[in-house]
């Protein structure tokens, strides 16, 4: 069982990597994938885009220089006939043929270029135009009036050149426009690839964030949950295997803390009963010595059994706290709820305490009015007898401590002030940690067991509320408890 278990964790983890910094690497290579495509495909295009253009420019060159050569050589060979007529020496031809020779050659360049079909019919033209008119040249010699009339067919000639050098302004025109509609084409395929990549890259850049920070939020949320004591949850990391082998070990170190807890507390239920029943007889026998049972004791001797009687009573107070902590932190606090008064709690409180209000001449202040709540009441009377016996133990002798009892629509709050030496700084965040002392405690007053609020605290959280330390200007501590109205139905 508990191996097809693993291979189905297995099963669900698999689209992890075995290990963190895999994950990591698998991160950065599936963001960095679509921008390096994308980075590599606008290349290409710009590459090609560079391509057509030197091409374009090539082309527009050799035209515009084929079309300014032919009509040089148009030109050159007119002038020939033009000379061997006038001065009549037929040996001047051989300059129209050399101009022949390279017309001929400068038609033939145009071949290896890209030209559109009207382009190459008015090459062709031209060519057979040319030939016509060099055919006859050559068949006329010796016939001055032949070369006279073929001097006249060169303005036809010229004339197609110049037809032909618009067509290639217009061919050059077309190449330009083209050009611009390949760039126009690149540059909205790069803007709509572009709207397209970044907001994947960003989608699958907050999905991995999630995906890697998953698991240490994990560990984190464990390590803080331990931290605060709350050791009864399971820690189960999901991730990459060695996030996960980290969440057995801190489960496994929960368990422990969890088993040593446990032992902890056993121990002090089993010290403190075993502490009780001795102390029972010390009370008890210190009892008929201060009665006289034994016989009369002198002045010191009462003194001593006075002694003795305070400390078994202030002893078994403090085995009683360690014993309500025990309880508090074994199991659920379980509650016996009844509609009670919250004043009357409050003056059983204070009648429990008058000694203590009156050896240090302390005035209470409190209002007379009064809540009916459903709640533990000894609990309850727990919470004020520790609220009220941490004021009157940091409280100066001749001083106030108030009390006050209120509610709104939604709370009950219960509020104790005292006018002491109030809290230290780094004490206030840690003074409901059991067995925590504060530094702030009075040279006149017998060192308690830290667990008075510590033990408030676990009631008033099993009631549904909460004991907040109130900042105030005024010198001394103010404890404030708040309580749900909704626990009191």
């Amino acid at each position: 069982m508990k191996s097809f278990i693993k291979s189905g964790v297995s099963l669900k983890e698999q689209r992890y990597p075995k290990s963190f910094l895999k994950l990591i690497l698998f991160g950065f290579a599936l963001i960095g994938a679509p921008l390096i495509g994308t980075l590599i495909y606008i290349s290409i295009a710009i590459d090609n885009l560079a391509e057509r253009s030197r091409e374009t420019i090539y082309q527009a060159t050799e035209i515009t220089h084929s079309n300014r050569v032919l009509a040089d050589e148009a030109l050159a060979m007119e002038r020939s006939l033009r000379q061997a007529s006038i001065l009549q020496d037929l040996s001047l031809l051989e300059g129209y043929i050399h101009s022949h020779k390279e017309f001929n050659k400068t038609i033939n360049n145009f071949s290896n270029l890209l030209l559109n079909t009207e382009y190459q019919l008015l090459l062709k033209k031209i060519r057979l135009s040319e030939l016509v008119i060099f055919k006859q040249v050559l068949n006329s010699k010796n016939s001055e009036e032949n070369i006279q009339s073929q001097i006249e067919n060169f303005s036809i000639l010229l004339g197609a050149i110049q037809d032909l050098k618009n067509s290639g302004n217009i061919l050059i025109g077309q190449y330009v426009n083209e050009m611009f509609e390949r760039a126009n084409q690149v540059r909205t395929t790069i803007e709509i690839l572009m709207l397209a990549v970044i907001p994947f890259v960003i989608v699958l850049a907050v999905f991995l964030s999630i995906l890697i920070t998953r698991p240490i939020k994990q560990i984190d949320e464990a390590i803080y949950n331990m931290g605060q004591g709350e050791l009864n949850t399971s820690i189960h990391v999901t991730g990459p295997q060695n996030l996960r082998l980290l969440g057995e070990r801190l489960d496994w170190l929960r368990q422990r803390l969890l088993k040593l807890e446990k032992q902890k507390n056993q121990f002090l239920r089993h010290v403190s009963h075993e502490l009780k029943t001795p102390l029972t007889a010390i009370r008890e026998g210190a009892d008929l010595l201060a009665e006289g049972i034994t016989g009369n004791l002198s002045d010191k001797q009462q003194s001593i059994a006075r002694i003795l009687h305070n400390s078994s009573l202030l002893l078994q107070k403090r085995i009683e706290d360690l014993l309500s902590y025990s309880a508090t932190q074994f199991a659920e606090t379980t509650l016996v709820k009844q509609p009670v008064s919250l004043s009357k709690i409050l003056d059983d409180t204070l009648q429990n305490q008058n000694l203590s209000i009156v050896n240090k001449q302390l005035r209470i202040v409190r209002n007379k009015s009064d809540i009916i709540y459903k709640c533990d009441a000894r609990k309850m009377q727990t919470i004020f007898d520790n609220l009220l016996s941490n004021a009157i133990k940091f409280s100066p002798v001749g001083s106030v401590v108030e009390i006050d009892i209120c509610q709104n629509e939604a709370l009950v709050m219960i509020d104790f002030k005292d006018s002491g030496c109030g809290i230290h700084d780094e004490d206030k965040d840690k003074i409901f940690e059991p067995f925590y002392q504060g530094q702030l405690v009075p040279d006149t007053h017998v060192k308690g067991t830290g667990l008075g609020l510590s033990i408030a605290q676990e009631f008033a959280f099993a009631h549904g509320g909460r004991i907040f330390l109130i900042k105030h200007d005024n010198p001394g501590t103010h404890f404030r408890l708040i309580l749900p109205k909704q626990a009191n139905v």
